[in-house]
């Protein structure tokens, strides 16, 4: 059957679903274990937590929509032929985002313009030439005099935006606590209330107020990008927003990526360190304190070097560049994944320490299981909270680590959007005069929400998992405790 486009599954995108698949099994195992459920219910109940899952939500919607790939079927005049596919490979994020992507321009252009950003020698209808700063062809096209028109359509478009984005939040609203109402077998309009004074169990408050902003902000953005360049173009006059949203996925990818590169090996070592001690012990240490005595930027640089002379003499195993650039960055996430194992290898090593001595290790011992077993069943499951926290704190110092390493030039393949190539580019262009900012800007803001949201669910992952946090008594519980013991003792006096 000829189909109109053929799925293309890189190797990136194999492994970021199969990521997906491991975390819907997890919440699914989670629910029928109490002991598993208890922690995330307190996460579910942190407001900042839950402000954060739903931006980072959004992210990884984005994430998801450029990580299905396929290619598009050629047009051919001769009915009944066999179909040929482009060598191009898109995503279906970049069909959403067709207007973005094939709307560029020649050069420079500032946010909401209509003209170029730099002056060029235009001819007029009448043979003469003048310097001025022509007109775009995309960007305000619809505009027969931008100087006068430009501000009042970015006004009308914006508020047209900002009406189906709170028609859309309404709706989203409505969706969110039906589902809440039917899980809690409450009514709707139970929760609603509860929700809107704060005193629902969970932050829907805090989770409806943060759909609210973001649907405030990117329902007029993708209206106003049908029009304008929203966050201005490059040097080849690309859409800066389009290489933005392009560059969400690499930045999730590495750092979620490598934490399956990095879990094997601190998973198996940690443990096995632990418990076996002796020889094992040492040679394990041995390994890890070798491994962290090499500096890291240099054992990446290196490899990545050695692996682009493998791909230049082996050109011929890449039938597209994507696939080229994706293979770049496969190898990326397995440079980053063994070189940082090492931080939650030495973590594991000492709970295993502590567990094997505990009474139901030794009681398993004397009854004769094996130490793998007793490695499955009974410690790892004791360990999986530093494993969680370890690994959710450590996202957000990959994504960092992907835009140091791509500004030095060992990160990702150059025709792979990402916000580390996007300051390599604009690290030029801040020595400019006027200087141009906004592509600098625009990798900063989404860089900085995405680790900020990263930063805040970690934190609240670590106050439900992490024992010595859970022991720790806030000072408002302390204090109502204390009044609490003062007006027992006066009572009983």
């Amino acid at each position: 059957m000829n189909l109109p486009f053929q799925p293309v599954v890189l190797w990136t995108d194999g492994l970021l679903f199969l990521l997906v698949a491991v975390v819907l099994g997890f919440v699914r195992w989670s629910r029928h274990e109490e002991h598993l459920r208890a922690p995330w219910r307190k996460v579910a109940r942190s407001r900042g937590g839950m402000i954060a899952v739903t931006v980072l939500v959004l992210y990884a919607g984005v994430a998801l929509l450029d990580s299905l790939h396929y290619r598009r079927a050629l047009p051919t005049d001769k009915p009944g032929a066999e179909v040929t596919y482009a060598p191009e490979v898109l995503s279906v994020l970049d069909t959403f985002a067709r207007p973005l992507r094939d709307g560029s321009e020649r050069t420079f252009s500032a946010p909401f313009a209509a003209t170029a950003f730099v002056k060029e020698t235009i001819t007029r209808a009448d043979g003469t030439q003048v310097r001025d700063f022509p007109r775009l062809r995309y960007g305000g096209r619809l505009l027969e005099n931008p100087d006068v028109e430009r501000v009042p359509d970015i006004a009308r478009r914006a508020l047209g935006g900002l009406a189906a984005g709170v028609l859309l939040w309404v709706t989203l609203a409505g969706l969110v606590t039906g589902y809440v109402a039917h899980r809690s077998g409450e009514t709707f309009a139970e929760v609603s209330a509860a929700a809107w004074r704060g005193e629902h169990a969970l932050p829907l408050r805090a989770i409806l107020l943060t759909l609210g902003g973001a649907c405030a902000v990117i329902v007029p953005l993708l209206v106003l990008s049908a029009h304008y360049h929203v966050l201005g173009t490059d040097k080849v006059g690309q859409d800066v927003f389009y290489l933005t949203l392009k560059s969400i996925r690499t930045g999730l990818v590495i750092g979620t990526i490598t934490t399956l590169v990095m879990l094997p090996f601190a998973l198996a070592l940690g443990i096995m360190a632990g418990y076996f001690g002796g020889w094992v012990d040492d040679v394990i240490q041995y390994l890890y304190t070798t491994l962290s005595s090499i500096p890291g930027v240099l054992l990446i640089a290196a490899s990545v070097l050695m692996m682009q002379v493998y791909m230049d003499t082996h050109a011929d195993t890449f039938d597209s560049i994507t696939r080229r650039a994706d293979f770049r960055l496969m190898f990326l996430c397995v440079i980053l994944g063994v070189t940082s194992w090492t931080g939650l290898c030495r973590l594991l090593r000492g709970e295993t320490l502590k567990l094997r001595e505990l009474d139901y290790v030794q009681a398993a011992r004397a009854f004769g299981v094996s130490p793998w077993r007793i490695m499955l069943r009974h410690v790892l499951p004791n360990v999986l909270h530093l494993v969680i926290i370890t690994t959710v704190l450590g996202f957000s110092a990959l994504v960092l680590a992907e835009a140091v390493l791509s500004y030095v030039g060992v990160g990702v393949d150059p025709a792979m959007n990402s916000f580390g190539t996007m300051i390599n580019a604009a690290r030029l262009e801040m020595a400019r005069e006027p200087i141009v900012w906004w592509s600098l800007f625009s990798a900063f803001v989404f860089m900085f929400v995405l680790v900020l949201c990263a930063n805040l669910f970690a934190d609240a992952v670590r106050d439900a998992l992490d024992p010595r946090m859970r022991e720790q008594v806030s000072p408002a519980a302390a204090l109502r405790r204390a009044r609490a013991l003062a007006a027992s003792t006066r009572s009983v006096a």
